[in-house]
């Protein structure tokens, strides 16, 4: 099992200055599109591969694509592996922060 939070509550924790681990399941051109500044990509099609790089960045784990849908496919699969994980569950459809391109 995993937790979910919108984009307006990611939004206040980064806002508020928590330490969060944000990685971005979309894929590349979607991330070139644009992000949030502190994510990091590891698209979902690649992800079994490079799950070890999870723990690379310290914080809670949030994961996020465009509509939720990605993003909780990963959680289920990190929450299985015993990892804690938290899924956006709008996704970057509702982000209203900015984005870097």
């Amino acid at each position: 099992m995993y937790n979910e939070i919108s984009a307006a509550q990611l939004q206040e924790l980064l806002k508020a200055g928590e330490k969060i681990n944000l990685i971005d399941v979309r894929e590349p051109d979607e991330w070139a599109e644009g992000h949030i500044d502190s994510a990091r990509l590891i698209p979902l099609s690649e992800f079994q591969a490079r799950a070890h790089e999870v723990h690379d960045e310290d914080g809670e784990i949030i994961v996020i694509c465009k509509s939720g849908g990605r993003s909780s496919r990963v959680c289920e699969y990190l929450s299985r592996q015993g990892y804690e994980v938290t899924n956006v569950h709008d996704g970057m459809l509702h982000w209203a922060g900015n984005i870097e391109a």
